[in-house]
């Protein structure tokens, strides 16, 4: 009787590819195909645990944790200066699925500042914002804006305390004019004070008091 043989059915050569392809653990620094470039960890093909990361069309860079192919973790992302070619330091804080949410500070282009919380990629939260005029605020965030109790300290040293939503003072509050010795305290809305009353406060060590103190009710 004749012994009949099959031919043994042969992988295709791209299953032997891909998985020598498919990458896990360290690597080296690994190029897509638009020329940005990563180098670090890897799971399941995707970048996990400690990598750098540099986009070539901006020249921006991240240097931090990863999770399943997302920032996610401890991490500071830089961009390129055009002019004298070196990297500056945009935010440096925590991440989560590839969004600032945390701690975190935020260096701005015109030299601002924002040391505190974010949530979803938004300063929400306790934060404080060094502005460019030299304004500093201090308080609670939501939605990238200022929102609940928060104080404003001014350069030349007056400050609002008070409630404030989105952005602007809301709220019952205090404002201190330390230059004139005076304090304003009532309820604003929308920044715009709608009633309360306005006393003295530090008139002698004030630098410009006004010519007369308000009388005593």
């Amino acid at each position: 009787m004749p012994i009949v043989k099959y031919p043994r059915a042969t992988e295709p050569l791209w299953h032997e590819w891909d998985r020598k392809a498919q990458k896990c653990g360290l690597r080296h620094t690994v190029y897509a195909v638009n020329g940005d470039q990563y180098t670090g960890e890897w799971l399941d093909n995707l970048k996990h645990g400690k990598g750098t990361q540099v986009w070539k069309c901006t020249g921006a860079i991240y240097s931090g944790d990863w999770k399943f192919g997302k920032r996610d973790g401890y991490g500071s992302y830089s961009i390129l200066d055009p002019v004298t070619k070196e990297y500056k330091k945009v935010y440096a804080g925590w991440w989560k699925n590839d969004k600032k949410c945390g701690y975190g500070v935020t260096f701005y282009p015109n030299g601002e500042r924002y040391d505190g919380e974010w949530s979803d990629g938004l300063r929400s939260g306790w934060g404080r914002m060094y502005y460019q005029d030299g304004s500093i605020y201090e308080g609670h965030w939501l939605e990238d804006q200022p929102g609940g109790q928060g104080m404003l300290r001014l350069p030349n040293e007056n400050r609002y305390e008070g409630g404030w939503k989105d952005g602007k003072k809301h709220g019952p509050g205090k404002f201190f004019y330390l230059d004139k010795g005076q304090l304003f305290e009532g309820t604003w809305a929308a920044d715009i004070p709608k009633c309360g009353i306005l006393i003295d406060f530090g008139r002698v060590e004030a630098p410009a008091p006004t010519q007369y103190p308000i009388p005593k009710v």
